[in-house]
């Protein structure tokens, strides 16, 4: 081989497929949290202080009662416990396995203190939840029959919390879903180490056997049907599509080859048969500060590559994953780099070789065969211009109404919204309230 040749071969990307064995893949992605024991379980419940203003309530977004069903725990009453959870938040069981509660609820823990760790209240209430569901077990039963129809755009948490609580009061709901599965973020776009054994699929059915909820697959806002369609044929309207559109980093040769979305990744992370399928550089640079920069970065690690570093434009203090998360994806082997900020992406022969950063005014570059791009989402639904918008987003009161009257919206999608699957149960679950309040003065005439 020549010098040239040589060098070509040197700089030449290095992406392959099963890059591990089957049982490495197994052992990679075996749960971030797996479940506590029965005298775990017991021990972890006889933590809590059972504060009567308990801050950990006060710090979850669907305002459960952590102190009353940690008590019912404790005393063996899993299925109370279980309906004091689910009657606040329908999709506990996913929050369970994948909220940041070491920010919510388990930061605000009284114990949380320098000298002990908080209760671990997330994985109590995953065993709560999950007992219920192991067994079927169901707290709520749909009302008699309103006649009133409701449409949902989307099958993400907002929209699922949305549809529970209105079959509940008796109306039938139809959720329009463009994908071919429900479940939005849950089934599509998180890390497969957080929600194992297609829990996002079984958690639906659970949900829906409640009765009333119908959906429709393939269909999707503004090419199969618009929102005028749905204010003729229905009563009321839910939004809740999330987020369709990925930032670009604005940067040269951003549409080389290896250079990549970390949502579409992910995406086809998760509905893959065989991780062994997936395509997988030797080295690879992330670029974000989010949930989502964090779970392509481990996950690319845990799939076999050499090294991954993850560069952060700002410092730790600003970066939207928890220091719990970026403790996790370091101990994996992800490098991460702060105050990097990205100026250009170098190619040869149309692949990326490496990227360009700059850092208090120094520039250095990374080698890379892949490039994920992690720096957020955008809304990109095609709605009605009569829908006003705030920051790129659908706005919304404080019971989720949209600026059309008999139309609501909810999750990701709407503005201020927090990005998280909690904040998007309690929008449905608002929403919801809300739209069974206009629907019954609609009936009675008021």
């Amino acid at each position: 081989m020549s010098g040239v040749q040589a060098q070509a071969a040197a700089s030449a990307p290095d992406i392959k497929t099963a890059r591990l064995q089957t049982g490495e893949y197994l052992h990679n992605f075996s749960e971030m949290h797996p479940p506590l024991g029965e005298t775990a379980v017991l021990v972890e419940a006889d933590r809590c202080h059972f504060c009567y203003d308990a801050p950990c309530t006060e710090a979850c977004p669907t305002g459960i009662d952590v102190a009353g069903f940690i008590r019912m725990i404790k005393s063996g009453n899993h299925y109370g416990a279980a309906r004091l959870i689910l009657q606040e938040n329908i999709i506990g069981g996913s929050c369970a396995r994948v909220c940041p509660t070491e920010t919510l609820c388990e930061e605000a823990c009284v114990r949380n203190d320098q000298d002990h760790r908080p209760v671990r209240i997330a994985l109590l209430q995953r065993h709560a939840v999950d007992v219920a569901m192991s067994t079927g077990k169901q707290f709520f039963s749909r009302k008699t029959d309103t006649g009133k129809r409701v449409a949902i755009v989307g099958a993400g948490p907002a929209s699922l919390s949305c549809a529970h609580g209105l079959a509940r009061e008796g109306h039938r709901v139809t959720i329009f879903e463009a994908r071919e599965k429900s479940g939005g973020l849950n089934e599509y776009g998180l890390a497969a180490y957080k929600m194992l054994d297609n829990f996002a699929s079984r958690e639906i059915d659970y949900i829906t056997a409640i009765g009333g909820i119908e959906f429709r697959y393939g269909q999707e806002l503004g090419d199969d049907f618009d929102l005028t369609s749905l204010q003729e044929g229905y009563d009321a309207v839910f939004l809740g599509m999330g987020l369709g559109g990925v930032n670009s980093l604005g940067l040269p040769n951003e549409a080389a080859d290896g250079v990549m979305s970390a949502v579409d990744y992910i995406e086809r992370l998760r509905q893959c048969a065989d991780f062994a399928e997936l395509p997988v550089g030797r080295q690879v640079v992330v670029i974000g500060g989010g949930m989502t920069a964090i779970d392509i970065a481990t996950q690319i690690k845990l799939l076999g590559a050499d090294e991954v570093t993850l560069a952060y434009r700002r410092g730790p203090e600003a970066m939207v994953a928890s220091e719990e998360e970026r403790e996790f994806t370091q101990i994996k082997g992800v490098k991460i780099l702060y105050n990097a900020t990205p100026v250009n992406i170098h190619t040869i022969d149309g692949h990326i070789k490496e990227v360009e950063f700059e850092c208090k005014d120094k520039t250095f570059t990374l080698p890379a065969d892949m490039l994920f791009k992690a720096i957020g989402q955008t809304f990109s639904a095609k709605i009605d211009s009569s829908i006003a918008l705030e920051k790129g987003r659908i706005r919304v009161d404080e019971e989720r109404k949209t600026s059309v009257a008999g139309v609501w919206a909810g999750g990701d999608c709407v503005c201020e919204g927090e990005d998280l699957t909690v904040a998007a149960a309690q929008d449905g679950k608002l929403a919801a309230r809300s739209i069974n309040e206009c629907l019954l003065k609609s009936s009675t005439g008021d």
